[in-house]
């Protein structure tokens, strides 16, 4: 597995907070978020298209996002993806890497802490239907299949950076 980042667990408040420091002084609140690289037959990946004003930016990711109450980065991921997608089929596979990053999310910057999980899909370029209301709640501006050489020749932002190395990497 990879690891890019630092990811810390416990108590979300900090010492500042209390001696009265500013807030831009104050540590961010981590957001545990579960994603996952999806693979079709032809190792092309799926990813959402953001269009996000400043800080995040327009961008692309793997589907996934925010854990639940008591949810693990596994279980977190498989939701979140069912529900990006329409598909409950899909089963994860192994964690491979790890990603902290600081963004937006609820009109505040967090410190989100990432972990995706690889995953494949039997039918190739597989389409997307019957979530688009749920695309439009979540931000979600559309989606696509990416090959590998596509995503090394973009000038898009592609969340987290080298993800066509980093599958590369994992296939061997």
């Amino acid at each position: 597995m990879h690891d890019n980042g630092n990811m810390s667990a416990g108590d979300n408040s900090s010492p500042d907070q209390a001696q009265g420091n500013p807030p831009s002084q104050r540590p961010l609140r981590i957001r545990p978020a579960g994603r996952v690289i999806l693979l079709d037959p032809d190792n092309r990946v799926l990813l959402m298209r953001y269009d996000d004003g400043p800080p995040n930016g327009v961008h692309w990711s793997t589907p996934g996002g925010g854990l639940n109450p008591d949810e693990d980065f596994a279980a977190g991921a498989a939701r979140e993806l069912a529900e990006e997608t329409g598909w409950p089929d899909i089963v994860l596979l192994d964690e491979i890497y790890r990603w902290t990053h600081a963004m937006e999310y609820d009109d505040a910057i967090v410190r989100q802490a990432e972990r995706f999980f690889l995953a494949r899909t039997d039918q190739p370029e597989r389409e997307i239907t019957g979530v688009e209301a749920m695309h439009e709640s979540d931000g979600i501006a559309t989606w696509r299949w990416w090959s590998l050489d596509e995503l090394d020749e973009t000038s898009e932002a592609i969340w987290p950076a080298g993800l066509a190395d980093l599958i590369r990497k994992t296939l061997g």
